[in-house]
C-alpha cells in the first residue's frame, strides 16, 4: 500500500502540497487530476523519494521512505517504474541500449541474453524490434519514444507500480490512444499498480478505476467515476466545466 500522511511541500517559499491525505492499494488505476501547478507531479516525485515532505510521511509498505537510506530507498524503486512526459530517453543511445540499459549497468547477463529480452520487451509495448532496436530516439514519433520508455521502465525494475507523467501530452489522439491501451493491457495483464498524473480528462476516463482531483496543493475529490460525475463540489465542478460532455459520455471506461 502506498499512504500519504498529512503531506506538507513547498519548493522555497511556494506551498505546493497543504496536508494530502490519500492510500493507493497495489492493483489500482488510480488518475490524479488537476490545473497546471496543484502538486500533480510533485506527488510522483515524493513517491519516489526524491523529494521529502516539509511535514507528513510517505509511507510504501509500511516505510516511510523518507527516513530510510539510500541503499534502502533504492530497493523500493525497484518495484517502481516511472514514465516521464516526454520519455527521458537518452539521446545518445539506440533504443535497444534504452531498453536494455539497466541489464547492461546492474546484472551479469550476457549480450545475447539482454537483447533477447529486449526485443520480447519491444514487442510487449507494440514495436517492431527489427526495424526500431538499432534507431536512435530523434529517429522514432513521440509515441513509439513513449512506448520505448515504458518498456524501458518495465525491464528496468520488473514493477508493482507504475507512475506516468502526462504520458499523453504532445500526441496525436492515435498515439495517444496507443499508449492509454498499453496502460489498460499493464493492469490487465500483470496487475500493475498505475498512478497517472493528467490534465487530460478524456484520457483520464479511459483508464481509472479511481479519480482524485488536487486543486491548490489540497484533495478536493477522490472517488469513483461515478462520484465525480455526481460531485458538487465548487473545486470540482470549476475544473470539470469544459469537460462536461465527455465525463457524461462514458459508459465503460475500460473497453473503450
Amino acid at each position: 500500500m502506498i499512504e500519504f500522511r498529512n503531506v506538507h511541500f513547498a519548493y522555497d517559499e511556494k506551498e505546493v502540497l497543504r496536508g494530502i491525505n490519500l492510500q493507493i492499494d497495489y492493483g489500482e488505476t488510480v488518475v490524479i487530476m488537476g490545473p497546471s501547478g496543484s502538486g500533480k507531479s510533485t506527488i510522483l516525485r515524493l513517491l519516489l523519494g526524491l523529494e521529502c515532505p516539509q511535514k507528513g510521511d510517505v509511507i510504501i509498505d509500511q516505510q516511510d521512505i523518507c527516513n530510510l537510506p539510500e541503499k534502502d530507498k533504492r530497493e523500493i524503486r525497484k518495484n517502481i517504474g516511472m514514465v516521464f512526459q516526454n520519455g527521458a530517453l537518452f539521446d545518445s543511445l539506440s533504443v535497444g541500449e534504452n531498453v536494455g540499459y539497466y541489464l547492461f549497468e546492474h546484472t551479469r547477463m550476457t549480450l545475447d541474453e539482454i537483447s533477447e529480452k529486449v526485443e520480447k520487451m519491444l514487442g510487449f509495448v507494440g514495436l517492431d524490434s527489427d526495424e526500431i532496436i538499432d534507431s536512435l530516439p530523434e529517429q522514432l514519433s513521440g509515441g513509439m519514444q513513449r512506448r520505448v520508455a515504458i518498456g524501458r521502465a518495465l525491464l528496468s525494475t520488473d514493477p508493482k507500480i507504475m507512475l506516468y507523467d502526462e504520458p499523453t501530452t504532445g500526441l496525436d489522439p492515435q498515439s495517444g490512444a496507443n499508449i492509454l491501451s498499453l496502460i489498460k493491457k499493464l493492469h490487465l495483464e500483470r496487475n500493475i499498480c498505475s498512478i497517472m498524473v493528467t490534465h487530460q480528462i478524456a484520457d483520464a476516463l479511459q483508464v481509472g478505476d479511481r479519480f482524485v482531483v488536487i486543486v491548490e496543493g489540497l484533495v478536493v475529490f477522490d472517488g469513483s467515476l461515478d462520484e465525480l460525475r455526481e460531485s458538487q463540489e465548487l473545486d470540482v465542478l470549476n475544473f470539470l466545466a469544459p469537460f462536461r460532455e465527455s465525463l457524461h459520455g462514458v459508459t465503460n471506461k475500460r473497453f473503450i
